[in-house]
């Protein structure tokens, strides 16, 4: 019996040790093997077969976020408030356009690939959060979708990086 019960702790606490919370059913269940890029930690949901995502080119990405509780809190994949669809999130990878999470989230993915990000506050919103939307301190679940990589467009002399941006997803 101790020794089942000894088991079991072991168990529970390598899933613990993973960093990847288990999750209400409000956020979709996906299946793969979590992996950890710097400090995000991650599952590839489905590989793609298109361009490579790579550093500072511009970054087409459709996405979800929950929290850890369930609650989504923005998703590219909505409506606009008149119908319209949204179109995909764009940056400029490496310029500091999006949290530090997303810059590193993509790396090693291709068009078409879809990635379940889990990403530390740290490398989310930080101690701070976005509140009243995301509290202090929170891990963010993001699912999202490689659309694109195109090139950046070059940067004016004496222009910071995170100032040049990328085309829209219809002026592509």
């Amino acid at each position: 019996m101790r020794r089942l019960l000894g088991l079991t702790l072991l168990a529970v606490g390598a899933c613990r040790s993973s960093g990847i919370p288990r999750l209400p059913a409000t956020v979709p269940a996906v299946s793969g093997d979590a992996q950890t890029l710097y400090t995000v930690r991650y599952v590839d949901v489905s590989i793609g077969t298109g361009k490579s995502y790579a550093a500072e080119k511009c970054i087409y990405a459709h996405y979800t976020g929950w929290l850890t509780d369930g609650k989504k809190f923005d998703s590219s994949r909505d409506t606009m408030p008149n119908g319209q669809p949204r179109t995909p999130l764009v940056f400029r990878q490496g310029a500091r356009q999006v949290i530090s999470g997303w810059d590193a989230g993509f790396e090693g993915m291709k068009v078409g690939g879809k990635r379940r990000l889990f990403l530390p506050y740290q490398a989310a919103y930080g101690e701070i959060g976005r509140p009243p939307t995301i509290p202090a301190k929170a891990m963010l679940v993001f699912d999202v979708e490689l659309m694109d990589v195109t090139d950046a467009p070059p940067i004016p002399q004496g222009t910071p990086a995170t100032q040049v941006r990328c085309r829209n997803w219809d002026q592509r």
